[in-house]
């Protein structure tokens, strides 16, 4: 089972297609470039947005539409199943507190991989020796731990092993 996991932008969007186990896929991409992905995935999660009483701009609303955009071109159009996943559940699956921080999350993140790789945080590697998360970075964490999060929410293939 492969997930193509998106953390939404109003722009561009970081995505990651993920097994389980093994990235295959990620990146950050033009908006209009992930409509027409035409990977091999069995399920799309997409971060979603949630209020939590403080005001915000234009650019979330500009995401909130490309969430629908999204939804309306994996699900409706290429029949594919979609979970949304919000933040605090991320949080609270990755880091048991929904006062993590992005910081704490992405250590949460790096702390399930092995440490295969070369250099000060193995799980990342370097270019001569790169580790299961090498080039993993900025958004494309968040989409990573969004993920993460649904493969071990549904248990599929048993999921993760977390900590």
């Amino acid at each position: 089972m492969k997930v193509l996991a998106i953390d939404p932008g109003n722009t561009q969007s970081a995505f990651v297609v993920f097994d389980g186990k093994n990235i295959i896929d990620k990146g950050k991409v033009n908006n209009d470039d992930l409509l027409s992905f035409s990977g091999k995935y069995d399920h799309v999660a997409i971060e979603m947005i949630a209020s939590y009483g403080m005001g915000v701009g234009q650019t979330v609303f500009d995401t909130c539409l490309w969430v629908g955009r999204f939804i309306e071109r994996f699900a409706v159009t290429k029949n594919i199943k979609y979970t949304l996943v919000y933040r605090k559940d991320v949080k609270m699956f990755i880091c048991h507190s929904m006062r993590a921080k992005d910081a704490n999350i992405r250590q949460a993140v790096i702390d399930i991989f092995p440490p295969t790789g070369g250099g000060k945080i193995p799980q990342i590697g370097t270019k001569g020796k790169p580790g299961p998360l090498y080039g993993v970075s900025a958004d494309i964490w968040a989409a990573l731990g969004v993920a993460i999060t649904w493969f071990n929410k549904h248990n599929i293939g048993g999921g993760l092993i977390c900590r």
